[in-house]
């Protein structure tokens, strides 16, 4: 087994980053400096300059020079590419599961599903973030595809701006019945109803922007067109 590279300070300086823009610790519009984050993160500039640019090119950062920087807003065009990505991988890897998961696959995806429900009982938005995230990667390796979730985890980013915005009680719990389903469909080796299930949950974030949008948080901008 290979060993794992540890990771470089601009590695450690993206991940924190980029973390904090997906849960809205830093929401859109945040205007941040290359000297303030080196020295909240005890790195020299030169590693922040990097991981800086790694967020432009991914479209979390706003470089402007003779401005500053700042977090981007939502796009809604990135997210909805990123929602075609997932729906064209997790379906067929939902349909993979329901060929090849194991009892103890099954088992596993049941446990994140309970603890998703505790994490709704406490009122932990983060957590269930992070059992919602384990549920479907959960999938992919069960189905002998983990490779798919690492492509997932490349795209997703722009969906989990938009996921961390809308996880109230009420979409928790809508988000939890969804996998629920999925599970079933997977438990019963019906590909075609997990693929649906999995489509279906993975849809709602176009409701979900809509109503975001209506509430006025302006976080968003429409480049759709």
């Amino acid at each position: 087994m290979t060993p794992t590279m540890p990771k470089s300070v601009a590695d450690r300086v993206f991940d924190t980053l980029q973390q904090q823009i997906l849960s809205l610790e830093l929401p859109p519009n945040t205007r941040i400096s290359e000297a303030e984050v080196a020295a909240r993160l005890g790195a020299s500039r030169q590693p922040v300059r990097e991981a800086f640019r790694r967020l432009a090119n991914l479209g979390f950062l706003n470089i402007r020079p003779q401005s500053g920087t700042t977090v981007t807003l939502i796009s809604e065009e990135a997210v909805l590419k990123s929602r075609f990505i997932r729906i064209a991988l997790e379906t067929q890897t939902c349909r993979a599961a329901c060929r090849d998961i194991a009892d103890d696959g099954l088992a596993i995806l049941a446990s994140l599903i309970s603890q998703q429900r505790q994490a709704i009982t406490d009122g932990d938005r983060q957590k269930f973030h992070i059992l919602d995230d384990q549920f479907h990667r959960q999938i992919c390796v069960s189905a002998d595809v983990g490779f798919a979730w690492d492509i997932i985890s490349d795209h997703k980013a722009h969906m989990d701006r938009v996921r961390m915005l809308s996880l109230d009680t009420s979409s928790q719990n809508r988000a939890l019945d969804e996998h629920i389903a999925i599970l079933a469909a997977i438990t019963a080796r019906d590909p075609d109803g997990a693929a649906h299930a999995m489509t279906a949950h993975l849809t709602r974030i176009e409701t979900l922007i809509a109503q975001l949008k209506q509430e006025s948080h302006n976080w968003f901008t429409d480049d759709s067109n």
